[in-house]
C-alpha cells in the first residue's frame, strides 16, 4: 500500500491561493476525522506551524500536511478542486473509500 497523496495542478493552484492571503508560513492541513454521514469524514484547515511527524506534500506554492493518524486513510488519493454548477469545492479521490455521501465530504471503508 502507498503512502502517497497527490496534489492535482487545479487543486495546487486553489490552495496556492488561498494560502497566499493567511500570510507567511500558511499551509493547508487535511485531515481525517470520525462524523460525517458515511462514517469519517475530511477536514481542511490552514495552519502556521507542522508537527515533526507530519507528511509533507509541497506543489508549486501550495504546501499540505497530513497528520500520521490520517494517512493510512488518504494512502493513495489524490486532492482535486472542481468548480461545476452545483459549486467550487476540494474533493478527494480516494481509492480506500468502499462508499461515500452524495455530496463527498464523508467516507467509509
Amino acid at each position: 500500500m502507498t503512502t502517497a497523496v497527490t496534489i492535482s495542478e487545479r487543486a495546487a493552484r486553489r490552495i496556492g491561493e488561498i494560502l497566499k492571503t493567511e500570510g507567511d508560513g500558511a499551509m493547508l492541513r487535511i485531515s481525517v476525522e470520525g462524523g460525517g454521514c458515511s462514517g469519517f469524514q475530511y477536514k481542511f484547515d490552514v495552519e502556521h506551524a507542522r508537527a515533526e511527524d507530519d507528511l509533507v506534500i509541497a506543489r508549486d506554492s501550495a504546501v499540505v500536511l497530513v497528520d500520521p493518524a490520517s494517512v493510512p486513510f488518504l494512502a493513495g488519493s489524490e486532492v482535486d478542486f472542481v468548480d461545476d454548477l452545483i459549486g467550487a469545492s476540494f474533493r478527494v479521490v480516494n481509492p480506500n473509500a468502499t462508499a461515500s455521501c452524495g455530496c463527498g465530504t464523508s467516507f467509509s471503508i
